[in-house]
């Protein structure tokens, strides 16, 4: 999920015309949060404790992007931002609750 952001906001920020208005600080938000995404699946592969606070603020940053494009932007957001954000949003929220399930199933197998 995250080099998919990295290159959405990197083709971008890179100069690459759209055919509709971009919001300025939308591919960078994607760029940043696309390597923070990257980092992340490292730190599920080596089975991390911080793995479900990292994911619960990467949904959180997505939520709040999404209200902000919703209500400052619903002028001008592209329908593509918005169904990119969506994706995303419904990605995160079933990441977390596979990590919750998992969570559960080893704190059961342990006791």
């Amino acid at each position: 999920i995250g080099v998919t952001y990295i290159f959405a906001g990197g083709k971008v920020m890179l100069g690459k015309i759209m055919d509709y208005y971009v919001i300025d600080w939308l591919p960078i938000y994607n760029f940043i949060v696309g390597i923070i995404s990257v980092f992340f699946a490292i730190i599920i592969w080596k089975g991390s404790n911080i793995v479900l606070p990292v994911a619960i603020a990467i949904l959180a940053s997505h939520s709040t992007v999404m209200l902000v494009l919703l209500t400052a932007y619903r002028d001008v957001v592209a329908p593509d931002s918005i169904k990119a954000m969506t994706v995303r949003i419904v990605a995160w929220i079933i990441i977390i609750v596979l990590m919750i399930i998992q969570t559960r199933r080893d704190i059961s197998i342990t006791t």
